[in-house]
């Protein structure tokens, strides 16, 4: 009887692994720290056009910019988490614009590293502690990565951008 009950639990724990979601993400740097956004959150990644400057917009949006056709918004996300600021952007060094396109939004975020990606299963993410939390972050941050020597917070970028902080300029309300 007790090596029934072996075979059984050895069988639920091999069905649990096998159950584990995994997930394709983009990863890439901001100000030395590492993020990452489900790729299903990506339409596509392109070197950044020029991007035109629009008067009386929030600092974090760097104005917008025309893409296959499409003229969307193109925002800074070093800017809107207040992460401190050596260098303005260069304009003349190679910077490239993750696209996201959901069906309430559509608009660039700016990143200056090719962006890479990562293969995680729902194992390897650990929920973020509520400590590191204020305001409407803990709708956006969705966990931490760690691999290695590596941390990689995940966020959920269409939170980002819907959340209070942004005070919904993308969808005009």
């Amino acid at each position: 009887m007790e090596k029934i009950k072996q075979a059984i639990l050895q069988a639920n724990g091999s069905n649990q692994k096998e159950n584990r979601s995994t997930f394709q993400l983009i990863v890439f740097k901001q100000k030395g720290e590492e993020y990452a956004i489900n790729i299903d959150q990506i339409k596509e990644v392109v070197i950044t056009p020029p991007i035109t400057k629009m008067p009386q917009t929030l600092p974090y949006i760097k104005g917008v910019a025309n893409i296959r056709g499409n003229v969307i918004s193109v925002i800074d996300l070093e800017e809107l988490f207040e992460l401190k600021k050596n260098t303005k952007l260069d304009t003349h060094q190679q910077n490239y614009t993750l696209v996201v396109d959901s069906d309430e939004y559509k608009f660039g975020v700016l990143v200056q590293e090719v962006p890479n990606t990562l293969t995680v299963t729902s194992d390897e993410i650990e929920k973020s502690p509520n400590i590191i939390h204020s305001g409407n972050q803990s709708d956006y941050i969705k966990g931490v990565i760690t691999l290695e020597n590596r941390m990689i917070i995940l966020i959920d970028i269409i939170q980002v951008i819907g959340g209070e902080s942004t005070n919904n300029v993308f969808t005009g309300t």
